[in-house]
């Protein structure tokens, strides 16, 4: 009987380890305890369900992501999916050695052929792809569709039309930018973003990012000078630097603002904030100087997607990013979730979103999906700026607002950044217009 024992010992064992699921760590950004149970229930769940082999874990890290990422990575640590803000950061991580090539996996499971070209392209370091876009996005403006309409104001489609309504407001004791950074200090370069395309012009910024011109040059000081006109102005309220993001589109709401200059990602609020009434507010992309096309859609990737080189799991950390990127997956998620996960798919036919899904953000994004196809977009500086560059934008910009320096020695600083970085390789890829 001892003997039988001893024989069957070793076969138990093996079937205990054979059985033993590959675990899978994702470190994923701040995320409210509705979208943490959405992303387990359509996630974590369902691609559990269909590869039982795989533990997957989510760890949900606040604002500070990206800080943690870098030094966990730099420890040879970290989990084995990165998420990142944006691709500035890829040069930098795979001259490091930190992120594995994805092109085995891009041939497995076919993501050239269901991914849009631009965003494979924008993923790619010398010839290699390295990131997959968790969304794709666009920075415009928000409005109180009642407050407009009670006043008379028409939708500003220039920016003399956009500082006649806001110079109104003003005398209304209506603040015209609904915006906030108490959460994230780095909003403060959407509005950089802003003007580097609306009153610069996407051809300007697109001749920088290759070099042709310096950020030094007219037009951008001209982009600087107006966004330094609408702070001084006041046009940004009194509470901007203590307003969490959420909170200042909350009072686009309540009518103590009027407009909101921010991006896409905010449709996640109005189901929250426009409850039962979702008609009284709208997007459209942001008005342009005289002589710009408008409106103007800029072009963001708001996150991305890699694999951890040291991943001891990179074929299952290859599988929960192509379960992401099926049809299932972005009707499912963006129909309790907007804003936040628009993957670029090339074929949307078979996604079917919940009817509950505002007629506004569809619209969005078919508007977005049409500008990047025919190749009218203007560009956003966390995904086409290096990362010293765009890290230093939002802490110059606000020294600039406070008359610390001015819009000249801002824009030299960013030049001096980005010339290094271009000169190191760090100048994420730029589509051609």
């Amino acid at each position: 009987m001892k003997r039988l024992v001893l024989v069957l010992l070793p076969l138990f064992f093996s079937i205990t380890c054979t059985n033993k699921k590959a675990s899978l760590s994702w470190w994923f950004e701040a995320a409210n305890p509705n979208q943490r149970q959405w992303l387990n229930e359509l996630m974590e769940v369902p691609f559990e369900t269909l590869y039982p082999e795989y533990d997957l874990s989510i760890d949900y890290r606040g604002n500070t992501l990206d800080q943690q990422l870098r030094v966990a990575l730099l420890s040879g640590n970290g989990p084995d999916i990165i998420q990142t803000p944006g691709p500035g950061y890829l040069a930098t991580m795979v001259q490091a050695g930190q992120l594995m090539p994805l092109d085995i996996y891009a041939d497995e499971f076919g993501w050239k052929d269901r991914i849009l070209e631009v965003f494979l392209n924008m993923g790619s370091y010398d010839g290699k792809l390295y990131f997959l876009p968790k969304t794709y996005e666009t920075i415009g403006l928000f409005y109180n569709t009642k407050m407009f309409e009670e006043n008379g104001w028409a939708v500003p489609k220039t920016i003399p039309e956009l500082e006649m309504i806001a110079d109104e407001m003003i005398k209304m004791n209506i603040v015209p930018f609904a915006a906030g950074s108490a959460d994230w200090r780095q909003a403060s370069e959407w509005f950089v973003s802003i003007v580097f395309n609306s009153v610069a012009g996407p051809n300007n910024f697109y001749k920088a990012l290759k070099g042709e011109i310096p950020w030094t040059s007219e037009p951008f000081i001209d982009a600087v000078d107006k966004l330094k006109e609408w702070w001084d102005k006041g046009y940004f309220g009194t509470n901007y630097h203590s307003l969490t993001i959420e909170q200042s589109f909350a009072t686009l709401s309540d009518g103590t603002a009027a407009m909101a200059p921010t991006g896409t990602w905010s449709f996640q609020y109005i189901p929250t904030y426009f409850k039962g009434r979702e008609d009284e507010v709208e997007f459209v992309g942001f008005p342009s100087a005289e002589g710009l096309p408008t409106p103007l859609y800029m072009l963001s990737i708001g996150s991305t997607f890699s694999i951890a080189n040291n991943s001891s799991n990179p074929y299952g950390a290859a599988r929960a990013i192509d379960f992401m990127f099926s049809d299932d997956f972005y009707g499912d998620i963006n129909t309790v979730w907007q804003g936040e996960w628009n993957m670029p798919l090339r074929d949307l036919s078979n996604v079917i979103i919940g009817e509950n899904v505002i007629p506004q953000y569809r619209s969005s994004m078919e508007n977005l999906a049409n500008a990047v196809s025919n190749n009218q977009y203007g560009y956003t500086t966390w995904t086409f700026m290096p990362p010293a560059t765009n890290n230093y934008l939002h802490s110059g910009i606000e020294e600039v607002w406070f008359d610390v320096i001015d819009s000249g020695e801002f824009l030299a600083k960013i030049d001096k950044l980005f010339q290094e970085e271009k000169a190191e390789g760090k100048v994420p890829s730029i589509p051609e217009r």
